[in-house]
């Protein structure tokens, strides 16, 4: 079975407005992929669902995952808040589609957990996963 341990970020400038999200994805042997990409219309809490989402589709399935995330939302969303969610029949839940979309991931790999780090503290993985939202969020292409 593979291990992977993957970084995620969002980004929103305004809130809502145009937005990034990026993932670093390690595997136990350190080969490492990078997921981002970027979004017009929508939220800083779409763009830390969609990285984790993107980050677990790369993964091989039947896979052990740690995500690492700076996001309350993400982490708390898919340890805790999502049982009463199921249980309700997701009414009245902000972004049913990815959180339905991420759990999904979730059931095709071996173990999925989450760890909460505190953000632009110097994590590296942290660190990274921000600056590839950033990135994705603020690129434009030139018309030359």
């Amino acid at each position: 079975m593979k291990v992977y341990v993957i970084y995620t970020d969002g980004s929103c400038d305004p809130n809502p407005g145009v937005g990034g999200f990026g993932a670093v994805i390690e595997d136990e042997a350190g080969a490492v992929l990078e997921v981002s990409g970027r979004l017009h219309d929508t939220t800083n809490n779409r763009m830390e669902l969609l990285a984790a989402l993107k980050a677990l589709e790369a993964c091989d399935a039947g896979s052990k995952v740690h995500v690492i995330t700076d996001s309350r939302y993400l982490e708390q969303g898919a340890t805790v808040w999502y049982r009463a969610w199921v249980a309700k029949g997701w009414r009245k839940v902000v972004n049913p589609d990815l959180w339905q979309a991420l759990l999904a991931e979730h059931g095709r790999h071996h173990d999925v957990t989450y760890e909460w780090v505190k953000g632009h503290e110097g994590h590296p993985g942290n660190e990274q996963a921000h600056q590839l939202a950033e990135q994705a969020r603020l690129y434009t292409r030139s018309s030359a």
